[in-house]
Formats: structure tokens, sequence, C-alpha cells
């Protein structure tokens, strides 16, 4: 008899429901199923022609000062009532958008196809991320209330402005991550995609009221100054430029803006690579989407004997030139065009060469609007040249060369950007050299270095790739940055095991504090150490996959602790109690008890007593991240608010570890190859992570 096949997939007959027992991802379309592949030609003979979305574009646009401002009041009430629901509630309703959402997956498609250019295997996956996103974050939601030791308590209003190369999947994780934490949200899509911007919110807007969820279609240079500087707003939820970024700052400067923003990424590889693997997956990282993603790889560093490999420049080049180019409505291509025909750095960057640089496969327009380009690889990139610091966001590939791995991390580490990186190596002792060397939020061994997945690879960069008190989007401690928190009792029974901080709490137990107050630091400082330990300490791998490792895990960051003259004795002595625990690090404040000065100093700490003007003065010079305890006094420094390069942490202190202790942590997520040709290898389960 004849086996039932395992894969049933048919999208004409797919019913969407929600995980049943936690979260789960969305899976793609499988292209080899015939009932599959009809129901995507049939989006590709729809996107031809489509107009899906122009009505409602036009519905959702507002022209004039009085428009917005009723909105603005619209929402402030709506967020209101939104916020006394409980994670519980609001992740009821999150599923439901996931639900929908999957349900017109191929509307999404199809407006995606037609308006931005995607190819339908792009857009496919793009969706079942934004499906992802709805599922994960109603998971998160529903944990926010059972916090130890901290109440969320929302913003009123948080405003998510997303770019034009992923128009649903990032949008859709903006608006719903802000909602998961207790936001009303204002969605402003960007123009140039505004009819997916469109399509997605009326989705959305099936299950989130209209006074909690408000999609808005508004001119960028007038209203959308406006909106973005309203003193009503309490947060802005960015992806875009480093640029924009900056932009958006010198509307508000105490703007609280939270921005995935640029990335010059680089794969590596070197002589032990496979190099035909590292051929293939270099040409997906760079030319996916024309090349149009912040992950993209845009510089390739050959380590040693690979710098003069033939066979593996010859790989590349066929690799490259064997894409087919061309437009959605063709089903066999694999680069579309550019949302725009290039000009300025994108445009030099695909037709002027620097010195000593050479075309290994040279770009060309291929119609008459200028958006469909051929791929570009430039050779011989010398370091700190344009080709090396500068963010084309187009289908051009640099490669350069490195010594030995060494030079090649430190190529990689001089760009101003940290957002994903790679390397294609079969070595232990490379691949741990670089794990431990290369500065990036997501890096990735032995496969491409784009199409993060939600919960598996969270996503998130270094340096200027993310500016503001941000996490890392599909991970789980995203939506915590995106509310307020005030302090509860905290329950953890660990045991203090640091000796500073108990020398602390026996000192503060001889002061005028109260009995509340001494219990609280008790109750603070156990927290502390059992989620230093059980989170921050400790790498995860929640998808288990067997033919891949992504895990997570914390570097500490460079964040100091900036404390106020009128902030409390008892805020003062939790953070002094939460530094000791840490041990090395840089604390600057007002005043000090003497106590409090010597235990510090013992720990490692760097002490600084001085006045916020100092402290504005010096970090603006030497940006950082900043847990602020105190009043707002130093929000009257526009250079230090106003600086993308300085994350503020300004939340009432809490009780619980999990929150205190977030600011001074980096999140990395690290993915592993964990097969050979379905063969597994066995020192990926021994790597250093």
């Amino acid at each position: 008899s004849v086996p039932i096949p395992n894969r049933l997939q048919d999208r004409h007959n797919d019913v969407a429901f929600a995980p049943a027992q936690g979260f789960t991802n969305s899976p793609d379309t499988d292209p080899s199923l015939a009932g599959n592949r009809s129901w995507g030609y049939e989006i590709i003979q729809r996107a031809k022609t489509s107009d899906i979305g122009l009505d409602l574009v036009a519905s959702q646009t507002l022209a004039t000062e009085e428009q917005l401002e009723t909105l603005m009041r619209n929402v402030v009430a709506g967020g209101k009532k939104w916020s006394q629901l409980s994670g519980f509630q609001r992740s009821e309703k999150l599923h439901a958008v996931g639900v929908a959402l999957e349900a017109n997956r191929g509307r999404l498609i199809e407006v995606s196809m037609a308006e931005a250019g995607k190819t339908l295997d792009q857009a496919d996956t793009e969706i079942s991320e934004a499906v992802d996103f709805a599922h994960y974050y109603a998971e998160r939601a529903a944990e926010l209330d059972s916090i130890d030791g901290a109440k969320p308590k929302p913003f009123g209003v948080s405003v998510i402005t997303p770019p034009w190369n992923f128009p649903i999947a990032i949008p859709a994780g903006g608006v719903l991550a802000a909602l998961a934490a207790g936001s009303a949200v204002i969605f402003k899509p960007a123009g140039a995609t505004a009819r997916c911007g469109a399509v997605l919110a009326a989705i959305i807007a099936e299950t989130i009221e209209a006074d909690v969820f408000a999609p808005i279609q508004i001119s960028e240079s007038g209203l959308g100054k406006q909106l973005l500087s309203h003193p009503d707003v309490n947060q802005v939820i960015l992806t875009g430029g480093y640029e924009t970024a900056q932009l958006f700052k010198t509307f508000r400067p105490d703007m609280r803006l939270l921005a995935e923003t640029s990335g010059k990424n680089a794969i590596m590889v070197t002589e032990s690579a496979d190099y035909d693997l590292a051929a293939k997956d270099i040409a997906y990282s760079a030319f996916g989407h024309a090349g149009q993603k912040c992950s993209a790889s845009s510089i390739v560093i050959l380590v040693g004997s690979a710098a003069k490999s033939k066979r593996f420049r010859r790989q590349l080049e066929d690799a490259v030139t064997s894409l087919h180019v061309g437009h959605p409505d063709d089903p066999k291509t694999q680069m579309g065009p550019m949302i725009d025909a290039p000009t300025g750095k994108l445009l030099e960057g695909l037709t002027v060469l620097e010195r000593g640089e050479k075309w290994l496969v040279k770009p060309a327009q291929l119609d008459e609007t200028g958006k469909l380009w051929s791929p570009g690889v430039r050779y011989h990139v010398r370091p700190n040249s344009k080709s090396h610091k500068t963010e084309y966001f187009g289908p051009v590939l640099s490669v350069m060369t490195a010594p030995n791995l060494e030079a090649a991390i430190a190529l990689q580490n001089a760009v101003d950007y940290g957002l994903t990186s790679g390397i294609h190596s079969l070595d232990q002792v490379e691949i741990n050299t670089w794990l431990k060397g290369i500065q990036a939020g997501n890096l990735y061994v032995n496969r491409g270095i784009t199409g993060a997945i939600v919960q598996r690879q969270p996503f998130g960069g270094w340096k200027r790739s993310s500016v503001g008190p941000s996490t890392k989007a599909g991970g789980p401690n995203y939506i915590l940055s995106l509310t307020q928190w005030a302090s509860a009792e905290a329950t953890s029974d660990a045991e203090i095991l640091n000796k500073q901080v108990n020398e602390l709490l026996a000192s503060a137990a001889t002061t005028e504090l109260s009995e509340q107050d001494l219990e609280s630091l008790v109750r603070s400082a156990k927290s502390d150490q059992q989620v230093l330990s059980e989170v921050f300490e400790t790498s995860t791998d929640p998808s288990g996959l067997a033919s891949e490792r992504n895990v997570l895990r914390y570097f500490r960051s460079d964040c100091v602790i900036r404390i106020e003259s009128d902030a409390t004795e008892v805020e003062t002595l939790r953070a002094v109690s939460l530094q000791l625990l840490l041990g090395n690090g840089q604390i600057s404040a007002a005043s000090l008890p003497d106590k409090a000065i010597a235990l510090l100093k013992r720990s490692g700490a760097q002490v600084l007593i001085e006045d916020h003007q100092s402290f504005a003065a010096r970090t603006v010079a030497s940006p950082t991240r900043v847990r602020w305890i105190g009043g707002d006094q130093l929000r009257a420094s526009t250079d230090l608010f106003g600086n993308c390069d300085v994350a503020v942490y300004d939340h009432s202190p809490t009780e619980s570890g999990r929150i205190e202790l977030l600011p001074f942590f980096k999140e990395q997520a690290v993915t592993v190859t964990g097969h050979r040709f379905g063969t597994p290898v066995k020192f990926v389960q021994e790597l250093a992570i």
C-alpha cells in the first residue's frame, strides 16, 4: 500500500489557530507541495494588477492638526482602558490577531509583492514572522503580571514608525509588543509601503479597538514631526537608519526612543570552510530582497589562504551570477527590484570603485525604472574605505582580506554598527575564537545571516545598531523594556552570597532606615542574586532543535549608575547593593555614605562624587548606558538625552532583579548549524556558548 504522506500542508484549505500549549513558530509555505504551488501562482497573478489597500490608505489619512489632536485625545482615553486589562486579557486578544494574520496570509503576500517588490518566498516568510510576533508577545503578555518584585505601569501612548523593507513583520512586531505591554498604539507606516501598512492595520483592527490601535497616514515632514513631539506620546519605537533616530531626537530631545537601526554586516570565510556552502550562504545573505535588509551581508572577509583561493572566487562569482534577477511576477525570480531607483551613496556603491578595487561581478541597471539591478561584488576592498564602513542598503557586496582570524575580527569590529555577523569554518578553535571576539547582537555559524526567527533568534544589535533602552525583538526581554515599573515585594528566598552586599545590609541596619525599608533591601538583594545566576549568567536554547543550536546569552554592558541628590536613602542603597553584586563598573552620585564608598571600591567599582552637570558633560563625551535614579535635574541636559549613543534607564527602582539587572547586560543570539548534509557535527555541542 502507498504510505500516507507526512507533509499535508495546503494553503487553499488552511485553518488558522493559536498554539495550544505555549509558543510554536508558524510554518512557512512548503513549495514542494502541488496545492501550495497552485496557491502561490494565484497570488502572483493577482499581484500583477492588484490595487489592494488603496482605499484603506485614503481612509486612514490625516490632513490637519485638528484631526491629529482629536485622534490623540481618543487614543489617550483608550490607552487608559487598555492598561487596566490584565496581561492575560491582552494575551487573548493578541492570539486572536495572530489567527487573523495567518488567515490573511495570501492577502498580505499579495500587497507585499504589488507594492514592495517582494518575491513570493521573501513575502511568505515575513508573514510567518508577523504571526509569530502575535503569538509570542501574547505569551509574554500573560507573564507580565507575575514578574517577581515589580508591577507593570504601562505607558499611555506608543508611536510605531517602521521601515519599508519589511512592511508587514516589523510593524506587526512593534505594534503587538507595545499592545502586549499595555500601551495604546499609533501606527504610522512607511510612506513607500503605505498600502502594506494599511492592510496589516485593517487586520489588526478586527480585534483591537479603534481608540487603542490607531493606524494613520500622514506627511512625514508636516504632521509627522508634530506627532513625534506631541506631549501625550510616551515612547517611540523606530526601525530605520541611525540618522533617522538622530533626526527624531532633534524633534524632542527627551523622547523615549527605542530603535533598531543600521547594520554593516560581515561573513568571514576561513581556510577550513566549506567554500561551496559559504558561497551559497553569502549570495543569499547579500542579495535577498536586493540587499535591502538591515541584517544583509555587505562584507565578506576572506581569512588566510582563503583570500588566495581561486576556487572560492569562482564559486562566489557563480553563486551571484546564477541568481535569477527579475520582477516578482516571475516565479523564478530570486532577487527582485529595489524600492526606488538608487541615488546618493547606494548609486555610488553600484557604480564607482575606490582605489585598488575591482569588480568580480559588475552590477548593471536592467530596466527603465532604474529599480531593477543585477548584483555587484567588489574585490580588493581596503580597510577603512567607504566600502568597508558605509551601509549601502542595496545589492552590492564588498570582499576584504585578512591575514588571520584576529585581524578579520578587528576589521568587522571597526565599523560603527554591530547587528549581525557570520563565519564559515569547520574548525572548533576558530569558531570559539570568533564567538569570543565579535561585537554584534546576532551571530551565525555555517549558515546565512538573515531571516531571524522569533524566539529562535531574537533580533537586535550592539553599538549604533541599537538606540535607547531597548532589548531584542522576538526575545524574552522585549516587552519588559516597553513598560514602566512600580515596586512590589519580591519573594525570592535565595541566599545572598556576596560578602560586600551582606556588609552593606548589616551597615544599613544600624542607620535610621525603617524596618520596612530594611526588609525591602534584603528582598531586593535576594532577588538580584537569584536572577543573576538563573537568567543573566545562564545561556538558553528554548527552541531545542536537533539540527541547529540557537543560544541566547548575556554579556556585561557598560552601564553606569547615576544617583541624584533627591534620591531617597533606600533607593541609594538599593543601587549600591546592585553595583556591589556586579563588581566592576562605575557609579556616580551627588553623595554616598562613607561605608558604601568603601565597600564599592573594595568590590572593584569606580566611584565618582559629582553634580549632575559634571556627570552629563562627561557621559556625553564617552557614550554609554545610564541607570538613572532620582529626580528630573538630569533631564534638563538635552546634550545627554538627545544623544542617540546614550541609553537612559529611568524607571523607578523596584525589588525585582529581573528588571533592575536588565540594563547591565547585553543580549547576544548565537545560531550554529549542527549538521553537515544531515550528519550531526559532534563539536557543535562542545562550543563555548
